[in-house]
Order: structure tokens, then C-alpha cells, then sequence
């Protein structure tokens, strides 16, 4: 799959740590973490400082190994549930990369995380640009989440979560929240921009119910409409052009 690429000036000097993650090989965020760490060289030389300067000419390398901007990828992945959402895993899990092995032969990387019991709607991508956009903080991305729980979610704590609970970590409510199914009151629809970690889960946890399913059916603008559960596609130029542009929540 070829998608059109934006102008981009192949001369202008870029980040590292944008590089490293427009090379596939990780967020921005872990980036600057291995920059530190001292595992990325820069023509021979190991760079530690953040917010060092490359060109595109230049030779980086990753854990000694050559690394070049590619061609930008983006692939959608309905997560199933047993895997966790890393590049690589220190305690040999099954990772969500094992699904995607084969999808092609740039190195992409999962945009922000999914638990690793939570299934649903997760991009993979080399485009470190567009990446940041969708996990800062600044530019929050609506998500929709089925959640499942244990026993009937009562009306006055579906308010509750509407109108703000406050957790460990700050308050929070939901953009929109209703039962998701006419006869079973253990299952609800939640909207929310919120990228803290485990926020779902702790909302309802809080309030003395325990999830045991949660799946994510909509981020950014992607669903898994079509898709089966562990199975991946490409995004279409359509796609890649509204996440471009942020014409969506």
C-alpha cells in the first residue's frame, strides 16, 4: 500500500528522536529515553543530549544497528485479548508486533497502549509525526469502549460517571456514556478523550464493579468494523488523510 506523502523538505534538519520514530522504531517519547540511555549513535558517535539535530543524510544507528526513514505504514489491528501492546516484551509475552509479523517489511510500532486483557481498535504506524498527534496530550482523541462488568451498572452511577468521579490521579468523567444493551444492564458504551493509564477499569473499579471484558471499538476516528478479532489491515488514503488533517474527535 503507497500512500501520497506530505512536502516535506528533505534537506531541513529534524529531532532524533523524530527521526527514530519516522524510522519505526519507537514513540518520540521512548525515543528520547534510549537517546539517554546512550544506545543511538550518530554517524559513529553516541548521542546522549535530547533535542539533538539530524539530517536525513546522516547515519543513525539504533542498538548499533543502521536505521533510514522509510515510507510511512499504517496498519489497524483488532487486538485480541493475551497480548501486550510493546515493541518488544523484556518478559517474553506474546506482543502485539507477533500479529502484525508479516504485514510488511518497514518496522512500525503500536500508537499509545491497549492492557493486555483489553481487545479492540489499535493503529500501528513508522509515521512518528502522526503518532505524537494521536497520544500528546494536547490533542486528546475521542475512544469508545464496550465494557462488561460483573453486575448490573446501577442508573445513579451511570450519572456518576458522566457528571465526574474523582480518582488517585485527578478527577474525571465521562464525553458520553449509556447502556449498551436494551436488556442487559452489565454492559455499557463509554466515550471518553482521556489517555490515562487504565482509566476505564479504574473508573469502574472505583465505584465497586470489576471489568471483565473491556474492548475498544473506536479511536480517532477507526473502527474494526469488518474486522476479525487478531486479524490487521492497511488504512486506506482516506483514512490517513483525516488523521492528517484531524478532521475527527
Amino acid at each position: 500500500m503507497e500512500y501520497k506523502e506530505e512536502n516535506i523538505d528533505p534537506n531541513a534538519p529534524i529531532r532524533l528522536n523524530r527521526y527514530l520514530a519516522n524510522a519505526g522504531v519507537c514513540s518520540r517519547r521512548d525515543a528520547d529515553k534510549y537517546i539517554e540511555a546512550g544506545v543511538v549513535q550518530v554517524n559513529g558517535q553516541v548521542v546522549t543530549e535530547l533535542g539533538t539535530k539530524v539530517l536525513r543524510s546522516d547515519e543513525v544507528k539504533f542498538h548499533d544497528q543502521v536505521v533510514k526513514i522509510e515510507k510511512k505504514v499504517y496498519v489497524l489491528l483488532n487486538k485480541p485479548k493475551g497480548y501486550v501492546t510493546t515493541s518488544e516484551d523484556p518478559q517474553n509475552r506474546k506482543t502485539v508486533m507477533d500479529l502484525v509479523r508479516d504485514a510488511c517489511p518497514e518496522r512500525i510500532y503500536p500508537v499509545g497502549r491497549l492492557d493486555q486483557n483489553t481487545t479492540g481498535v489499535l493503529l500501528l504506524t513508522n509515521d512518528g509525526d502522526m503518532a505524537s498527534k494521536l497520544t500528546h496530550p494536547k490533542f486528546l482523541k475521542k475512544k469508545i469502549y464496550h465494557v462488561f462488568t460483573d453486575k448490573n451498572v446501577t442508573a445513579a452511577d451511570i450519572r456518576q460517571i458522566a457528571e465526574g468521579i474523582t480518582l488517585e490521579d485527578g478527577e474525571i468523567h465521562a464525553d458520553g456514556i449509556e447502556y449498551a444493551s436494551p436488556t442487559d444492564k452489565k454492559q455499557v458504551g463509554i466515550e471518553i478523550h482521556s489517555g490515562k493509564n487504565r482509566i476505564v477499569r479504574r473508573i469502574f473499579e472505583s465505584l465497586g464493579y470489576h471489568v471483565i471484558k473491556l474492548d475498544r471499538v473506536y479511536f480517532a476516528g477507526l473502527t474494526k468494523k469488518g474486522l476479525r478479532r487478531g486479524d490487521w489491515r492497511f488504512l486506506t488514503e482516506k483514512e490517513v488523510q483525516m488523521l492528517r488533517m484531524g478532521a475527527y474527535e
